[in-house]
């Protein structure tokens, strides 16, 4: 009988300590869920939309639902770039400027190059781990190093995205991730991006950062970081020497890539595509017709009208405004808090139910 009794105390211990264990790991990825989840997925088969231009001229050459609002991602960190260089240029801040890592800094997620506390780089290293690794940390740093804060920063972005005829775009980070908490996301379209790619081009040492495949992050250390570009057009599409690619899940893939042939320079944009293939695919394409129309039909040849070239790029459907569903907070806690009850309340069930068996027996 003592044995039976052990038996079933050990049985119940452990059923106790499974429960415990399951509820807390229950409750915790509950509280975890972010009102970030309730962002609509914007990614489309082929994309969202796309378009190529002249990078001298700004002549739209094929665009398919350019003006369709979808969310960035990475591709925000042309604007952090724009924002730098102006700077530079007015002097406000150098290249070989110190910048000291802050904590909150360090703490950054996403894509980085893991940014100690205290760490100090020159602004210009902090560019090229932006541009290449698309490092959320260097952003951040680099933001707070010019304005003292992020806010100050995305408010310079927004101005300068007005200023050069962004007009659909709208900035509320300086890495592009996908909001949490109250805060709402970026959002823009492939012509507001061409728009951005052109401004940057009129630097054109933007090219130096963007066209980096791999490069070294503390490079003085017995084992440097190694920082890998994810523009893949850079390594299998001649002349291509930029700019930025963007992902994250409701965003889709997105690429704003820029290519040279001859004298003539090509803009082309996919904006949410449903996979990097996809995206790289169109990319490619439009690209080499965007090149192959600037070298036909020149600028200097404009009073001679020509046929446009045909495009060959597979027409997304018909894109509606985006529109992304806001939890409001207070409703979020009541619905975590209801569920992690509902849930709670099914195991106690469970556990009783479990114990009253063995007791039987």
């Amino acid at each position: 009988m003592n044995r039976i009794i052990l038996k079933g105390s050990n049985y119940m211990g452990k059923s106790a300590f499974i429960f415990l264990i399951s509820t807390l790991a229950t409750i915790i990825f509950i509280c975890s869920i972010s009102p970030a989840l309730g962002l609509k997925k914007v990614s489309k088969t082929p994309y969202l939309g796309a378009i190529v231009v002249d990078a001298e001229t700004g002549k739209v050459i094929l665009e398919d639902h350019a003006d369709a609002k979808g969310y960035p991602a990475s591709m925000i960190k042309l604007m952090n770039l724009l924002v730098i260089l102006d700077a530079v240029k007015a002097q406000h801040i150098s290249l070989d400027d110190p910048v000291s890592v802050s904590a909150k800094v360090s703490r950054m997620g996403g894509s980085q190059v893991y940014l100690k506390e205290k760490e100090v780089f020159s602004v210009e290293e902090l560019i090229y781990a932006m541009m290449v690794q698309s490092a959320n940390d260097a952003a951040l740093a680099l933001a707070v190093h010019y304005t003292g804060s992020m806010e100050v920063f995305v408010d310079l972005m927004n101005k300068k995205a007005k200023e050069i005829g962004m007009s659909n775009t709208v900035f509320h980070s300086v890495h592009g991730l996908p909001p949490s908490g109250n805060n709402q996301p970026d959002v823009t379209t492939a012509r507001d991006m061409a728009k951005l790619s052109r401004e940057l081009l009129k630097y054109p040492e933007a090219l130096k950062y963007t066209s980096i495949q791999v490069r070294e992050f503390r490079p003085d250390i017995p084992e440097p970081f190694i920082m890998r570009t994810h523009n893949h057009l850079l390594k299998d599409f001649e002349g291509c020497d930029g700019l930025k690619t963007g992902y994250f899940r409701a965003a889709g893939f997105s690429i704003a890539a820029t290519a040279q042939k001859k004298d003539v320079r090509a803009i082309a944009v996919i904006l949410g595509s449903v996979s990097s293939k996809e995206r790289d695919k169109h990319a490619r394409l439009l690209l080499s017709k965007g090149l192959m129309e600037i070298l036909i039909n020149p600028p200097a040849a404009a009073g001679v009208k020509k046929d446009p070239v045909p495009t060959e790029v597979e027409p997304a459907d018909p894109a509606k405004e985006v529109e992304y569903i806001r939890i409001p907070k207070r409703t979020f806690k009541v619905a975590v808090t209801l569920n992690a009850a509902i849930i709670i309340l099914l195991f106690v069930a469970l556990y009783f139910q479990r114990s009253k068996g063995n007791r039987l027996r």
